[in-house]
């Protein structure tokens, strides 16, 4: 290269390491240091051998810088948009990925690029997936493996009681991480199924089978932990599942896990050879008959390319960094002050526990439950945050009820009457629990809007930060039983009428859509 297009190459480096200092830091002083995802360490130094294993195929094609770049540059840049505004450090890191996989493209062209194309794709496992996503995709895993756990034990011959994720022994009560926590070793496994496909000399099909083995392998696994634990808890108390014992039982039980995979590639190679492929190679040793002159690619073109990215990430950071954006928190009355007599409703305030608050980091909340003469008991929780940016957005009990082992009979979207003909839609559950019914109502106030889901929540977040400059916003969940000999009706009717009475007050104590 030119002295120019070095000169070129190093601003493009200092506008990417500007863009993304922010959510590097958090991804490697937040991230990564939760027990859940401390593997992000690993992933980078695997995806730089694999690319430097790859270095004297890359040489041996032509470099033909291309145009076909900007359309990941041009989506990363979209994306980093949506992560600033949306409060979602997983799009900041897919932005990142995007761009730098696009100025890669951009540099060497596709021919080079395509052979990089697994490490490359690889790195995206650095990056754990958004908090509400990976609840929902691995909560039930977990129940699965926990109920593995406890009939293992039952086999062994202890009485065992399982609530959720909570085990109950007997002599002590074993709480399977918390309520809201995925099965830690699922992401790890899959990565080490991955590489392992990626290195061996099979056909595709064997690959395909071994990484989705991943998935039942890490529940089993799990499972064989959790019964250990409860197991030897009788033996060496409180122990077994903390300091040393519990770091080793991880370590082991991951190692046990990656030489079962590797044995399952052995025997599916040794009983089913007509899959294998007939060729032999390993990974760096490619060859691809193609031209190794290098193309002419005049002086002005590269210059002009590097020029339009240096002018789109310097707009860019010039923009995120210039314009105001400055996050509008508005005022609200507490919820200590909320009244505890909803008409027929008298309530009792309950607190949470320091662990889920902690977890939730909420600007205000409110338990409570209410209980009128002739009605069953209602449980209200609202929870409120000033700011749902980056790091930070609400809890779906659709993730978190599961983990108390509740099972979700029912789930969909209900039309609540309120007063002077007005009505709110709002997220409705009948769930079961050990012959026990509950309906559950919930929704998220947000800045004037009545929202069901979380995927509206983050769009809505989006445009509202943008547009308004405020991220704020609430949940508010209902939950009442369902009586033995009575029908779900009743306890829907209940719930609605309830609702008729808070709504009002809610309006006070929770920022609508116009604030001073």
């Amino acid at each position: 290269m030119d002295r120019i297009s070095i000169l070129l190459w190093g601003v493009l480096g200092a506008l990417y390491a500007a863009l993304y200092a922010a959510p590097a830091t958090w991804l490697v002083t937040r991230d990564w240091i939760r027990e859940d995802f401390g593997y992000g360490y690993f992933v980078l130094p695997v995806v730089l051998y694999l690319i430097w294993e790859k270095r004297k195929r890359i040489s041996e094609l032509p470099i033909r810088p291309s145009w076909g770049g900007y359309g990941l540059l041009g989506g990363g840049i979209l994306l980093y948009w949506l992560g600033e505004l949306a409060g979602e450090f997983y799009t900041l890191y897919l932005s990142a990925w995007l761009v730098a996989v696009g100025l890669c493209w951009l540099r060497m062209g596709w021919p080079r690029l395509k052979v990089i194309g697994f490490p490359l794709a690889l790195a995206l496992a650095m990056f754990p997936p958004p908090h509400f996503l990976y609840n929902t995709l691995t909560l039930r895993l977990k129940l699965i493996s926990s109920t593995l756990g406890v009939e293992l034990m039952r086999l062994y011959g202890l009485s065992v009681y399982q609530e959720g994720n909570v085990i109950d022994v007997g002599f002590t009560r074993l709480q399977v991480v918390d309520a809201c926590s995925g099965l830690r070793y699922l992401f790890p496994l899959l990565i080490l199924a991955l590489l392992l496909a990626y290195l061996s000399r099979c056909s595709p099909a064997k690959k395909v089978v071994v990484v989705l083995s991943a998935v039942p392998l890490s529940i089993v696994t799990n499972g064989l932990r959790i019964a250990s634990v409860g197991i030897l808890y009788q033996f060496f108390g409180p122990a077994v599942a903390e300091g040393f014992f519990h770091d080793f039982s991880g370590w082991f039980i991951f190692m046990f896990s990656g030489a079962a995979l590797f044995l399952e590639l052995r025997l599916i190679n040794r009983f089913y050879p007509e899959l294998s492929k007939q060729e032999t190679f390993t990974a760096g040793s490619d060859r691809v008959a193609t031209s190794v002159a290098e193309l002419h690619v005049s002086r002005s073109s590269r210059i002009a390319r590097l020029l339009c990215a240096v002018a789109l990430l310097g707009l860019t950071l010039l923009l995120s960094r210039g314009v105001e954006f400055k996050e509008k928190i508005p005022g609200k009355v507490p919820f200590s002050r909320f009244p505890l007599q909803l008409g027929p409703w008298s309530g009792t305030r309950k607190a949470l526990e320091r662990e889920y608050l902690e977890e939730l980091a909420l600007s205000d909340y409110l338990l409570a439950d209410f209980k009128a003469d002739d009605q069953a008991w209602i449980n209200l929780y609202i929870a409120y945050s000033a700011s749902q940016k980056k790091g930070k957005s609400s809890h779906s009990p659709a993730t978190c009820l599961p983990g108390g082992g509740w099972s979700f009979k029912e789930s969909g979207v209900v039309v609540v009457p309120l007063a002077k003909g007005e009505s709110r839609q709002v997220a409705r559950v009948l769930m079961e629990k050990n012959g026990t019914k509950q309906v559950a109502y919930y929704w998220f106030p947000q800045r004037g809007r009545t929202l069901t889901n979380l995927y509206e929540l983050k769009l809505y977040t989006f445009w509202d930060s943008l547009i308004s400059h405020r991220s704020d916003g609430a949940l508010v969940r209902i939950i009442t039983p369902v009586a033995e000999g009575t029908s779900t009706e009743t306890a829907d009717a209940r719930l609605k009428a309830f609702i008729k009475e808070l709504s009002p007050r809610l309006e006070i104590f929770i920022p609508g859509k116009n604030i001073t």
